[in-house]
């Protein structure tokens, strides 16, 4: 009789412990000071619309973070959060939606297909579904895309720049709508075989000369705004200078701007209205993005 009330209570307690698993099996360490400041983040100034299908899978949604703060040009940024391709859910960036949003820009955070099981190009056309999708259904979610911001940290900026330069060309989304790209300590020109971090995002037989945005890049309008954390210790510097050096070589417009005392993952969470007084992340971005506009 004890024995079998054991077992009873060892089957609802494994029950429960899969539940778990299940339920948290996408945590990671480095979730928990994104989910304080989020915790923390102010929950007006804007309109938040979420999980909103770009397409016909699970992961294809985005959330919208429509500014309460008239802005004559409704600038819309897109990001595109990093994870090494392997992690990330746009819920975790509610800072960065709210931060944008109450300085008088439309935000969309978008979500994408993650490795191993999906690997390069499948996050990139994902992204440049929701590019078509927001742009499409501008009127109908009441956003303007005309003057469109992309930016990304890590694995997201290399996607965003992946999407201007690549062997095979994204034809699927009005490119004369992208003013700028927001590159947050990107990985743009490296070699993933055998990379502990990435290699189960690519492909491994291919080379990565045919996958690095750095060996794509063309001649455009665009202007390219490179952001380094100056203790970063998981991307080297040596991918921005890289991409820098190749963007000016065409002749397209790019700058390097270097953020004091941040680091790889903290230099995204710089941004946030809790942090940014005493960082220049937020302040350097928005002064580009308003000269952008200024000239747009």
């Amino acid at each position: 009789m004890l024995n079998s009330h054991f077992k009873s209570i060892q089957k609802a307690f494994l029950a429960k412990a899969e539940l778990a698993k299940n339920r948290y099996k996408d945590f990671r360490y480095y979730d928990i000071p994104s989910y304080a400041i989020n915790g923390l983040t102010p929950k007006k100034g804007y309109v938040l619309q979420q999980n909103i299908a770009f397409g016909l899978k699970a992961r294809q949604r985005l959330d919208l973070y429509k500014s309460n703060k008239p802005h004559a040009k409704k600038p819309l940024i897109v990001f595109v959060y990093g994870g090494a391709w392997t992690h990330g859910d746009k819920s975790s960036y509610k800072f960065l939606g709210e931060a944008f949003a109450k300085e008088g820009f439309d935000v969309a955070i978008v979500n994408y297909h993650l490795a191993p099981e999906y690997i390069f190009p499948s996050y990139v056309d994902d992204i440049s579904l929701a590019l078509n999708y927001l742009q499409q259904n501008a009127e109908k979610l009441k956003i303007s895309t005309e003057n469109t911001m992309l930016m990304g940290h890590s694995a997201g900026a290399f996607n965003v720049m992946s999407l201007m330069y690549q062997a095979q060309a994204y034809h699927n989304f009005n490119q004369a709508h992208i003013k700028a790209i927001f590159g947050i300590s990107g990985p743009y020109h490296f070699d993933y075989k055998g990379d502990p971090i990435a290699q189960d995002a690519f492909d491994q037989s291919i080379p990565y000369a045919e996958v690095m945005p750095y060996y794509f890049v063309d001649k455009n309008h665009v202007k390219h705004y490179l952001f380094l954390a100056a203790n970063d210790l998981v991307v080297k510097d040596q991918n921005t200078l890289d991409m820098h050096q190749k963007l000016t070589e065409v002749g397209n417009h790019s700058e390097i701007i270097r953020i004091a005392k941040t680091g790889h993952k903290s230099i995204i969470g710089s941004v946030s209205s809790l942090f940014s007084r005493f960082f220049s992340t937020k302040s350097e971005i928005l002064k580009r993005m308003n000269e952008v506009l200024d000239q747009s």
